[in-house]
């Protein structure tokens, strides 16, 4: 469906209501151009945008189905932008991907959205309030975007940063937990995270060094620069995170392994204790007729005695040895 349809001359948001035909023939006035933005639309409600503004077939059916990995593709004199935008779900410990894709022309810009990631509305409030960045015309709009999308990778960093410390805390601590479930749904959030971002790395500089003079305005090549630059960062973060979330599940394992072998001298420390006892019952089950205690009256409690004293020594040997 269409979201939004405005018409900007001059820097200005144009009043009033604009159909697409309204909307087409305000962008071919001199410093014009039409911002379009639709959300998850049918062929059919793209199809009248698609022929309005001669958008290519390829691009159109990419628009339409989504799920692109990030790009920047050039169709005549119209490019055709794709971005991944993230949104961090704290409680179930997932990041949330959507899809926008930007026809770019010289007096339109056609904006596509999928999934749930950030909407538009607060970016299109910030441009407008901005009128000598919208007189850069489209590219403005452009960068506008791109901008508010890297910047809600932060966000979701900073939460996948917070789990991370929460499992590391977890590994180490004396629970019986085993964390590794978590650790491989966190790694896997992660990759899908890195997917999502590095490759957008390479449209990102192509805009900044003016490859695509002069659809994008001069002045507005050294804000994508300083996208780029967040952009790296994310990426570089991410690239960190996936290093970590591995020797995470390393230390995991290694700790695991280190309460095993515990375990194991512990109930070999208690079973070498308890065969002392075992042993000496077990003499005293066959029935001698010459038992101490037939002729010395303290000879069960002499027995019990040597029990105790040798499970003791036992008890304090292994103890001092740490096996418990």
């Amino acid at each position: 469906m269409i979201v939004d349809c405005a018409v900007y001359t001059n820097g200005c948001r144009s009043d009033g209501h604009f159909d697409l035909d309204e909307a087409f023939r305000a962008a071919q006035k001199e410093n014009s151009f039409v911002w379009i933005g639709l959300y998850e639309p049918t062929e059919e409600e793209f199809d009248a945008v698609a022929r309005e503004f001669a958008l290519h077939p390829l691009a159109v059916e990419d628009a339409i189905t989504a799920h692109q990995r990030p790009k920047i593709e050039t169709y005549g004199d119209t490019l055709f932008v794709v971005l991944k935008t993230a949104r961090y779900v704290d409680p179930k410990e997932v990041i949330t991907l959507g899809d926008i894709m930007l026809f770019v022309g010289e007096d339109f810009i056609v904006t596509v959205r999928h999934g749930e990631g950030s909407g538009l509305k607060g970016t299109r409030q910030r441009i407008e309030a901005n009128p000598d960045m919208l007189r850069c015309g489209t590219s403005s709009v452009l960068h506008a975007i791109v901008d508010h999308v890297v910047d809600e990778y932060f966000p979701a960093v900073d939460g996948v940063e917070n789990d991370i410390s929460e499992i590391e805390a977890q590994v180490f601590s004396e629970s019986r937990a085993n964390p590794a479930e978590r650790i491989y749904k966190l790694k896997g959030e992660v990759l899908d995270f890195y997917r999502a971002t590095s490759p957008l790395a390479e449209p990102l500089m192509r805009l900044a060094r003016g490859d695509y003079a002069p659809l994008i305005h001069e002045h507005v090549q050294s804000y994508f620069r300083d996208v780029y630059d967040h952009l790296l960062k994310v990426v570089s973060i991410l690239d960190g995170f996936r290093d970590m979330l591995t020797s995470v599940l390393e230390a995991n394992l290694t700790q695991i392994s280190v309460r095993q072998n515990d375990d194991m001298r512990k109930i070999s420390a208690w079973v070498a204790i308890a065969v002392v006892p075992t042993m000496i019952a077990g003499i005293y089950g066959m029935n001698f007729d010459h038992m101490p205690e037939l002729r010395w009256r303290f000879g069960y409690p002499a027995v019990i005695l040597v029990i105790l004293l040798i499970c003791g020594g036992l008890w304090r040997y292994f103890k001092r040895v740490g096996w418990l």
